[in-house]
């Protein structure tokens, strides 16, 4: 999966849900996260593995469809691998905390790409190891589990987050992998969500996990280039090639200096506009 890709808005499903299964072939989700592990009922979780089975056949379109499966230590985690080793973009492995547990998954997904879940303190003090590891293609920040685990309360701000999101940001821009933000709970607070949402877009996020399709718009919107900074970007771009044209190593775009490091920010900013254009059309 490139990181050209956009993964603005990230959609958890129970892999126990039929009609939810269905549904979300249509709905705007850059991607989509089938779960199997916390969503499924310890008694539905086989029958749910061979239902997401039978509905990964179907046509998702564009969507990334990433099955997360449980713990390789419970009794349903190696057969969730084995099932899964094929027929989907990529397997998310929960609650990673060193590259072993990478290790051990790969063994048993031998080409598809892996995800993991950074949700506990020591996958949070290992994020760099865990980044560099080849088959790893992105991080999904387990917010939830991350605040059960230090025992903080909630803020608006996510004072107490900080540190671990920073480090797991660090690890996989060092890495050139892809990496979404934890859920906002209050789904139906849309103050709430467009505020954690913008927090982090600001940080760097290539999006969002979501826990209900009401949130979508509101993710797909923040995490897209806006038609202002599109603008912008072209505008850089060209000032810089005239420039260069012209023997100088700086522009000036609306009396700011425009260097060779904020021409391929504005490139990559046009890139992702047109990811999420091929992805509408």
């Amino acid at each position: 999966m490139s990181l050209s890709r956009p993964f603005r808005s990230v959609l958890y499903l129970p892999a126990a849900n039929a009609r939810a299964l269905e549904k979300a072939r249509g709905l705007p989700a850059d991607a989509i996260i089938f779960d199997l592990e916390d969503a499924v009922a310890p008694s539905e979780k086989i029958a749910a593995r061979a239902a997401l089975r039978e509905a990964l056949q179907q046509d998702y379109g564009r969507r990334a469809r990433i099955v997360r499966i449980n713990a390789l230590e419970t009794e349903w985690g190696r057969e969730d691998a084995r099932a899964f080793a094929t027929g989907a973009d990529a397997v998310l492995i929960p609650k990673v905390n060193t590259p072993a547990d990478l290790d051990a998954v790969a063994a048993l997904v031998p080409e598809t790409p892996l995800w993991a879940m950074m949700e506990t303190p020591l996958g949070m003090l290992n994020a760099a190891a865990i980044a560099a590891h080849p088959r790893l293609e992105g991080m999904v920040m387990g917010t939830n589990d991350l605040a059960k685990e230090l025992g903080s309360r909630f803020r608006a701000d996510r004072l107490a987050m900080q540190a671990g999101l920073g480090l797991c940001l660090l690890a996989a821009r060092a890495h050139g992998l892809a990496i979404v933000d934890g859920v906002f709970n209050a789904f139906k607070d849309e103050d709430g969500l467009r505020a954690e949402c913008e927090q982090g877009r600001d940080m760097g996020f290539d999006g969002k996990t979501l826990i209900h399709p009401a949130q979508l718009a509101i993710a797909n919107e923040v995490f897209a280039p806006s038609g202002d900074e599109v603008t912008l970007a072209r505008r850089q771009i060209e000032a810089f090639e005239e420039a260069v044209g012209q023997g100088k190593g700086v522009a000036v775009v609306d009396g700011r200096i425009v260097e060779n490091l904020h021409v391929e920010t504005a490139r990559r900013t046009l890139a992702k506009a047109d990811a999420i254009a091929a992805m509408a059309g």
